[in-house]
């Protein structure tokens, strides 16, 4: 499995070596040495800001950024691959979640933990689809030890079931207990906002995450269904409150950098501030509550 990416805050000439021509070293070399096939992590990342849902494989390939434009090339590079009659398995995971997948979510607990209102960008009435890592992770294992003719092709693969975000962080905001709440904000000013302390890297919040956070954002998942007989078992609400619970069972021991990796949890930068305006308190950890996948 290919899973090596630079993240959208790496440079742009970083991003196209490791994502592109990382990719085809990756390959070259795993087919010189034997390997029967090679399955690759692409993103939805590919499919831009797209107008229709849900998504489908065959839909445009429209990159925003380096990191999407580089995505695509590297399915491109997997595809030269595929002509020379290699197997090469693509998937484009949703944004997942889960345990050590720190990165902005990690800011999203830390919020939640704290009690403060959690700002949306916009209303929060738009559907943002998202995945449990080891829903994915079943996916790959799926694509690696089917058959050749089911598996070399290109699967999107997200959760079933998943509602609003605001829904969605409710459920989370209700599972913690803390007092934080969902709070709609006007999408315009705040990305205004947003791309001010961008600039001046006083937020680790990038253009790809607060530009589509108001958008909706869902992938068909028919082909993985139909072909890989794959199916994810976590809906979005139940995959944040796994991944919630993971990190209040780590948080004390979180290693803290930039965003440039999602291993670990970002400096919050300006983002602090606006915590702690909106009711973000000293945190007093409690036992942590389980639950069981539904």
């Amino acid at each position: 499995i290919h899973g090596a990416a630079a993240l959208p805050l790496w440079k742009r000439e970083d991003i196209f070596s490791t994502n592109v021509e990382g990719t085809r070293i990756v390959l070259e070399e795993a087919f010189s040495a034997g390997v029967e096939r090679v399955a690759h992590v692409s993103s939805t990342a590919v499919y831009g800001v797209p107008i229709k849902h849900p998504i489908e494989e065959t839909d445009p390939l429209i990159g925003v950024g380096p990191y999407g434009e580089s995505k695509i090339q590297a399915e491109r590079v997997c595809e030269e691959f595929r002509q020379k009659g290699h197997i090469v398995p693509i998937i484009r995971p949703k944004t997942f979640i889960g345990q050590a997948r720190l990165g902005v979510f990690q800011i999203l607990y830390d919020w939640v933990e704290s009690g403060a209102r959690i700002p949306m960008i916009g209303s929060g009435r738009n559907r943002y689809q998202l995945l449990e890592v080891t829903d994915l992770a079943e996916a790959y294992w799926l694509v690696c030890t089917a058959p050749a003719e089911k598996a070399n092709d290109t699967f999107n693969i997200g959760a079933e079931r998943f509602q609003t975000v605001r829904e969605d962080i409710q459920a989370l905001c209700d599972f913690a207990g803390s007092g934080a709440r969902p709070m709609g904000t006007p999408a315009g000013l705040v990305k205004f906002i947003l791309r001010i302390l961008e600039a001046l890297k006083l937020s680790p919040l990038y253009k790809w995450v607060y530009e589509t956070a108001d958008k909706d954002s869902f992938v068909s998942i028919a082909k993985a269904k139909e072909k890989l007989g794959w199916g994810a078992r976590y809906s979005n609400a139940e995959a944040l409150i796994r991944s919630y619970q993971w990190y209040l069972e780590h948080a004390s021991g979180l290693e803290v950098g930039v965003g440039v990796t999602h291993r670990v949890a970002w400096e919050q930068g300006a983002l602090k501030v606006f915590k702690w305006v909106l009711g973000g308190r000293a945190k007093k950890r409690k036992q942590v509550k389980k639950i069981a996948r539904a």
